[in-house]
Formats: C-alpha cells, structure tokens, sequence
C-alpha cells in the first residue's frame, strides 16, 4: 500500500502541534520534515528544538528531509531530537558513504535525495547501504511547486534498478504531490508521497484533504 508522508513545512505554525495531532488521527504514515538551513536551499525551517516538541504529539515515524550543507556535523543533534529517518543529499556530502553509515550506527533509517537534475549514479552504488531514496520533483527549498514531470522518469529507472537487484530500497517522492498528479506518481514506482500544500489549506481539513488524496490513487494498478 502507497504510504503517506504529510510535509508540515505547510502547516498552520500557530498550532502546529494540533496539526501534527490531526494529521496522526487521519492516518498518516510518517510525518515529514523539511529541515532547511538557509545555505543550500533560500530558506530557513525548523531544526531539532521544533522536531522534540513535535515528537510529543505524534506516534508515527518522524521522517527527517536535511536540506543543509555539511549533514554529517548535525546527525548526530537529529538523532537526539527522535527522528526515525534520516535524508541527506548527495549533492551536500563529499563522503556519501561515510554519512550513511553514521545514520546507520545511530540505529536510523538512512536515506539519500537527489534533486530533479541529479542523476541517478550519484546514489547507485549507495543503493546496497540505503533504506531510502527521495526523488525531488520540485526545485528544493519552497512548497507549492508544480511537480516536474520528466523528473519521474527518474523515478522509473530508479524503480528498476532496485527491482532488478533485489534492494530494499522505499523509494519517496516528493514535490508537487496533489490529487491530479499522485496517480502519475504511484504508477511510475514510488512508494511514499510526501505532500504538504495538498494536505495542508485553507479549504478543507487535514483529515478530509488526505481522504481526497488516498482516494485518488487507491485503485491504480501498477504494471
């Protein structure tokens, strides 16, 4: 079943933690967190201060999105902060593999994001060690975006490859994710959408919003 990772980047900061709650209540699978620092991407999020008090108001798997220069300095304060998966991306780290294996020791899920111009061989050979690949199907850095379509082209060949291999590799996707384009999505071999403007508006609720997503891709067949 194609799982549901809500992006609170979206949300109603004011009542941030009733948000996280509604969201949990209305069935997500993990709650997303778009980590930004300013340096890699324009904008500044939240980090681990924000990510404990989360915690509190949610059972679900915090799933953690570092779209921060220099990831391997700060594993470490995510970690304490109760995340339950790591992403970092390979555009950021010099020594992939060294930063994954730090996510691994720790006990966390490990996960690698490529933005939409990234190739694929920039994570390849990482695939053995990963639990997780996002592919971006937006530029990074603002919610909002209309998704990419060629970059799920990406998520195709990525699909693959890991079905070729025998990986156990979930692939996210994230970007754009909206009633009209999450069957496009599912169908090209994504195993979790990250959403957030769709979830997160000023026209329905949390719990009615995800409803209208599920029921866009509930009877997608994949070939």
């Amino acid at each position: 079943m194609t799982k549901l990772a809500p992006s609170i980047l979206s949300a109603d900061f004011g009542r941030l933690a009733e948000q996280v709650s509604e969201t949990t209540n209305a069935g997500a699978d993990y709650i997303h967190l778009d980590v930004m620092d300013g340096r890699f991407v324009p904008n500044i999020t939240f980090g681990p201060v924000v990510i404990e008090g989360i915690k509190s108001h949610t059972h679900l798997p915090l799933d953690a999105h570092l779209m921060i220069v220099e990831p391997d300095r700060r594993i470490n304060d995510f970690v304490n902060a109760g995340v339950d998966h790591i992403t970092v991306h390979a555009e950021t780290c010099a020594h992939l593999h060294s930063v994954i294996h730090q996510i691994k020791e720790s006990g966390r899920r490990a996960g690698v994001a490529l933005n939409p111009t990234t190739p694929l061989s920039a994570v390849e050979e990482a695939l053995p060690f990963l639990d997780m690949v996002l592919i971006l199907t937006v530029n990074p850095g603002f919610s909002g975006q209309t998704l990419i379509t060629e970059a799920l082209v990406k998520v195709k060949k990525l699909r693959n490859i890991i079905d070729e291999k025998g990986y156990a590799v979930e692939i996210e996707v994230d970007g754009g994710v909206n009633v009209n384009t999450a069957p496009a999505v599912i169908r090209a071999g994504a195993d979790t959408l990250v959403a957030g403007s769709a979830i997160f508006n000023n026209k329905e609720s949390v719990e009615q919003a995800m409803k209208k997503l599920r029921h866009s891709f509930k009877e997608i067949s994949i070939p």
